[in-house]
């Protein structure tokens, strides 16, 4: 067993997680998220990174001699608007730290670089070298980084996501379901509700009818979830609706249940030959299907965890993560940022107790992958 004298201090984490929460980096922020990373940038400069700087504000920083690298995804954007931090403010209560971003995912970050810098310490970087990739728009689908993460994958001898593991516990995640996001929009005729309804050809009735339909798509048995999630319609309560939104949330286990639902979404007609059925979206986030690469992984890192002092398990979820991308490409394995619960949510906090074992988790499979 690893005795706790070789763990990192949580007194030594603190401050940095402190540096990146107290820089608050909602996405589509441009200038508060380029803070965020400007602070990275010095901490893997300090290490001697060499740094690029790619299109859409994704930046990359290399460790050592670079033949097909490790490589470790992050990301710098968050789900709080400007101003979270007065009324959610960073702080510890015994041995949990609170605030917006701390879990999802700047104690992933802090995780990363305390990585590295044990590393560094020890001698040097593992053959091959490492890469950290920091993204700025993960949270909302990542369509400026994507390319850059699928480059990266393709060059890599494995990918090593530190968003956090399970919600309170040692579990890593060795799959996550693909997400979609549709939109049918319907165009129907406005008239009067009282003096001429047989003018009218009512959107929201429409859509009414197409719910349960599209409803009917999901299959719980194949992992596959389909849900309504918003309806925005009409324009007074005392006319026909000539308009009516539905917005769609998928998830799927598998390519082919994707495949399915987006052909399924596409076969919708109206029952209405007066009202106009209009569809856009499809899946952003292809599934990340485990795989026998991705367990490899996962039984060394239980190993890892067994000679650290602590059990470490495994789960597929349904939350998607630029883990997504890299999985078709190279082995993949996710979860390794810092244990705790509460992401997107007032209570997000970071376990202090468990936070070490997980640092020096992915500090020893950096140094082995």
């Amino acid at each position: 067993m690893t005795s706790s004298a070789s763990l990192p201090d949580v007194a030594q984490l603190l401050p940095d997680l402190y540096q990146l929460v107290e820089i608050e980096s909602p996405s589509g922020h441009a200038e508060a998220i380029s803070r965020v990373m400007d602070v990275v940038e010095g901490w893997a400069r300090a290490l001697g990174a060499e740094v690029q700087l790619l299109a859409g504000g994704t930046r990359s920083f290399l460790f050592g001699e670079q033949q097909r690298p490790a490589l470790i995804l992050t990301h710098a954007d968050t789900v709080w608007p400007l101003g979270t931090l007065e009324g959610m403010p960073f702080r510890v209560e015994g041995d949990r730290v609170y605030g917006p971003g701390t879990y999802d995912m700047k104690a992933g970050i802090v995780s990363a670089i305390h990585a590295l810098r044990a590393i560094h310490a020890s001698g040097g970087w593992p053959a091959g070298g490492l890469r950290l990739l920091l993204t700025p728009d993960e949270e909302v689908g990542s369509s400026s980084s994507r390319v850059h993460i699928e480059a990266a994958a393709r060059e890599a001898r494995a990918v090593l996501v530190v968003e956090p593991p399970v919600a309170d516990s040692h579990a890593l995640k060795t799959g996550r379901k693909g997400v979609g996001s549709f939109v049918v929009t319907l165009h129907g005729i406005a008239s009067h509700a009282g003096n001429k309804p047989e003018e009218g050809a009512s959107a929201i009735a429409e859509a009414a009818r197409l719910i349960p339909a599209i409803h009917a798509l999901a299959r719980p048995d194949a992992g596959t979830t389909v849900s309504v999630g918003l309806i925005q319609g009409g324009s007074a309560v005392n006319v026909i609706p000539a308009t009516c939104t539905l917005t769609i949330d998928v998830r799927v286990s598998s390519l082919a249940e994707g495949e399915r639902v987006t052909a399924s979404m596409h076969a919708l007609t109206s029952s209405d030959p007066r009202v106009r059925l209009e569809l856009s979206g499809g899946l952003n986030r292809p599934p990340f299907e485990r795989g026998p690469q991705t367990m490899a992984l996962y039984a060394r890192a239980q190993a890892l965890a067994h000679t650290l002092g602590f059990s470490l398990t495994e789960e597929v979820v349904g939350g998607g993560s630029d883990g997504n991308f890299t999985a078709p490409l190279a082995p993949t394995l996710d979860g390794l940022g810092a244990p705790g619960d509460g992401a997107h949510a007032a209570h997000e906090h970071v376990r202090l107790d468990r936070w070490p074992y997980h640092v020096a988790l992915l500090t020893a499979l950096l140094r082995e992958v």
